[in-house]
């Protein structure tokens, strides 16, 4: 009985869902569905630029899915860090079919299954109750040939789950407004759309923000106060699905807004907004999305319709579906609101204005009604037709096409096999010299991410100043002939380096479908090399050999290399604490890193080797070849080396047994050639840069940018604070290491312990105002502008006077609700 009230409960909200209407709108969603796995199936292209770093994405939120803990909030802040400038919705729910279907970018779309019908139902649907079922229809059907949409279903970004996010919030919230009955399920039906929405893309806020605003207004007015608590509580509501991820990434979100849309604006050349050409942009640029077909034969329709009174008794017009009450103004304040909104967005593109598309449908449908059915037919098979011309296969690979490609496969994923069968028990991060879009840093980094994440792919070789820097970092590269694509001005020294500096050499190459010739290096003395024997298995860590020069000169890089050997867990577990101690005073310095630099793999990638199907039968050896770095102030003599094994589940600390090895620190020795720093003494040394003030910022960070990209997963960061934590505890007075803790956790993103940490760095350095500056940033990062306030009061009392006092004061007012004081301390307020 239950079931029974529940389905005629149904059919009084949608009373156009019977089988005359709804199998049409099944056949159009079946059709839909059936071009789009045919053209998956059929195309051998690789993703270019965009669509591998979202279908990375989604691999990043399947393997972190792997090993949940849903009563964690660690766990769950980890989970909105991982994706900081993108909202997840489209990857958590892409991870569950990754995880029933496979790793395949052809699973990656299933879930486009779903978005295409929950676009047909809700356009449907809102057509019949705006106007008839039939208006409802076509305006779905017009939905599966707007080539701007079919264009998007092929492509795994956010645009096409936008469109249908969009019409699910405004069919919603229309229904909401016209509802005279089961108003509450309307309301929850727009909070849960809305939540979703502002989940998938932040600037749906573009097609959201005028129709929301008009129904405030309009509600105010009419002094309907049930439907104003309705409204608001449902706008609420909606937080607790984006809340939690846009409150841990909100200072992101801004600054990578702005760089999508003015910085990119300005890169791309995009009108100005004081030009005529701003606003007539996406009008212009209607036919791209809609095609000229659909779009003549509507508009004719519309002026048919209009003038129909005044022709009627010379040509017979069909007469008009009705509009309900209101709807024209509605359907104008949708549309001309999002235009206007999204003609102010100085970035232009065509597929911004996408979510417009299923209520221009609407307006398209209701002017294909002026004509017979034989027009209206005509212009759909006509359209389709041109649809299908469009979708047409080749053999060449054109990725600014729909064209589904047919030709030669791509060696992707031969290059990152050949590299995991030469490391298979290490991360690798590969140096991607070309930016083409068929062979980018997005594209090989998302083919290594399906091989169980063993390969990252980075662009590396952007700065000049750096050429040389990422040469030494890395120990792999792929290059090609011919174009190279969008690269920057280093890229000809960046391949000179690699393929005549004698330090690399050529692995293999392949022929690409489009005749260039891709070649990927390896460096031929690897800062890193792992031996796999099968026999005796130590039973604890040894460090067999230490090499390093015996007089070395403070304050240059100064090279060493460990010889380990141990068990296949203990090599990847812990962290070293490497100390060089004076013999005969209390001088040192530490060379604390993990062993492998954090690249070890916690299971090999599989072979046919007895080791990497089973490691625990063998033994293994790795040689570091890395630099350390005496500190320039250090008192000559001579110094000892001593290790310890800090354990990462216990904390504990226990002495490794290391060979005897004497250093001599001497002012008049010679600076020897050395490789590289290795990360954490990078780290270290930068974040020096802090107590100084803000003016070193720009190059720190450009160096930070630099180093992650060879980390591509910053677990350094990790070891960093652990080590430092540990060695805070034996010298608490350590201010160059606790600033490193606080910055260690800043790049993490964790407001929360960089809150905890700076408030060390206050104890320690307490004379200091930067100290309390960045104690404030962190507090106001984390949303706690009271604790900021204290600290930017504490620093202010302090002798040394900064100038960045002012924002920081106006921002912390600000976020508190004290506007006057915002406006009197801001510097473009009142003072």
């Amino acid at each position: 009985m239950h079931a029974l009230n529940s389905i005629q409960r149904l059919q009084r909200i949608f009373p156009a869902f019977t089988i005359t209407w709804g199998l049409p709108l099944l056949l159009c969603w079946a059709i839909a569905v059936a071009v789009d796995r045919l053209w998956l199936a059929l195309d051998r292209a690789v993703p270019d630029w965009d669509t591998a770093d979202y279908l990375t994405g989604s691999l990043n939120y399947w393997q972190f899915l792997q090993t949940p803990n849903w009563f964690s909030g660690e766990w769950w802040t980890n989970l909105w860090l991982l994706s900081s400038k993108i909202p997840p919705f489209i990857y958590l729910i892409t991870a569950p079919f990754h995880s029933l279907f496979g790793l395949s970018s052809q699973v990656a779309f299933l879930p486009y299954i779903a978005w295409t019908g929950v676009l047909l139902f809700t356009v449907f649907d809102l057509g019949q109750h705006l106007s008839t079922p039939r208006v409802g229809l076509w305006a779905a059907g017009l939905c599966i040939l707007f080539p701007g949409l079919v264009t998007f279903r092929f492509h795994y970004v956010l645009d096409y789950p936008l469109v249908a996010a969009t019409s699910t919030i405004l069919w919603s919230l229309t229904r909401w407004r016209n509802s005279q009955e089961h108003r509450r399920h309307w309301a929850v039906a727009f909070s849960l759309s809305l939540g979703i929405g502002i989940f998938v893309k932040q600037s749906i806020a573009l097609f959201l923000l005028i129709p929301i605003l008009w129904t405030l207004v309009v509600v105010l007015l009419n002094r309907q106060w049930g439907r104003l608590g309705q409204l608001l509580g449902a706008i609420a509501g909606s937080t607790l699905i984006w809340g939690w991820w846009y409150r841990t990434n909100w200072l992101l979100v801004l600054t990578g807004s702005q760089r999508a849309t003015i910085t990119a604006a300005a890169e791309q050349g995009d009108p100005s907004l004081a030009s005529l050409e701003a606003w007539t942009y996406y009008l212009l640029r209607l036919p791209e999305v809609i095609s000229w077909v659909l779009l003549l034969a509507a508009l004719g329709g519309l002026v048919l319709l209009a003038v129909r009174p005044l022709i009627q008794p010379l040509v017979k017009v069909p007469k008009p579906p009705p509009w309900r009450s209101g709807t024209i103004h509605w359907l104008a304040v949708i549309l001309l609101g999002s235009y206007l909104l999204s003609s102010l967005n100085p970035n232009k593109n065509p597929r911004y204005i996408l979510p417009m598309l299923p209520i221009l449908s609407l307006i398209l449908s209701y002017g294909l009604m002026a004509w017979g059915w034989r027009v209206r037919w005509g212009m759909i098979t006509l359209t389709s037709l041109v649809l299908a011309f469009q979708l047409r296969p080749t053999l060449v690979f054109m990725p600014t096409s729909s064209r589904v490609y047919l030709g030669e496969s791509f060696p992707h994923q031969e290059v990152i096999e050949r590299i995991v069968e030469e490391t298979p028990y290490l991360q690798t991060t590969l140096g991607v010299l070309p930016s083409t879009a068929s062979v980018n840093q997005h594209n090989l980094n998302y083919y290594g991410a399906r091989s169980q994440f063993q390969v990252y792919g980075r662009q590396v070789g952007v700065r000049e100043e750096d050429v040389a820097a990422d040469v030494r970092s890395l120990s792999w590269f792929v290059t090609q002939t011919g174009d190279p694509g969008s690269v920057p001005d280093t890229y000809d020294d960046m391949v000179a380096r690699i393929e005549e500096g004698g330090e690399f050499e050529r692995r293999q190459q392949w022929s690409l479908p489009q005749g260039e010739i891709l070649t990927l290096y390896h460096r031929r003395i690897p800062p890193i090399s792992v031996i796999a024997e099968e026999g005796r298995v130590p039973e604890s860590l040894q460090l067999t050999q230490v090499t390093v020069p015996p007089r070395i000169l403070p304050g240059t890089a100064v090279p060493v290399t460990y010889e380990w050997s141990g068990h296949h867990d203990d090599i990847g577990d812990g962290l070293i604490l490497v100390t060089w101690q004076q013999t005969d005073g209390d001088d040192f310095w530490i060379h604390d890193h993990a062993i492998t630099q954090q690249q070890w793999l916690e299971t090999p990638a599989t072979g046919e080797s007895r080791c990497r199907q089973d490691p625990d039968r063998c033994h293994f050896q790795v040689i570091e070849r890395l630099a350390m770095l005496p500190p320039e102030t250090l008192t000559p003599g001579r110094y000892e080396l001593s290790v310890q094994w800090l354990h990462p589940q216990t904390g504990e600390i226990s002495p490794i047994e290391a060979p005897e090895v004497l250093v001599s620190v001497d002012r008049q020795a010679t600076a020897i050639a050395a490789p590289e720093l290795d990360l954490s003494t990078q780290l270290r040394q930068l974040a020096q840069v802090l107590p100084q003030g803000t003016e070193g910022f720009e190059e720190m960070f450009a160096q930070i940018s630099r180093i992650n990209q060879y980390d591509p997963v910053q677990a350094y960061l990790d070891g960093v604070i652990e080590s430092l934590e540990v060695r805070l505890q034996q010298q608490p007075q350590r201010a160059d290491w606790a600033y490193a803790v606080a910055l260690a956790w800043i790049l993490n993103k964790r407001a929360d312990r960089a809150i905890e940490a700076f408030e060390r760095v206050v104890a320690i350095d307490g004379d200091n105002p930067y100290a309390y500056a960045y104690l404030a940033v962190v507090n106001l990062l984390d949303w706690h502008p009271r604790a900021a306030q204290a600290a930017i009061a504490q620093g202010q009392a302090l002798p040394q006077d900064i100038p960045e006092w002012p924002l920081l004061d106006g921002a912390a007012a600000l976020m508190g609700g004290n506007v006057w004081r915002a406006a009197q301390v801001l510097p473009l307020g009142g003072k």
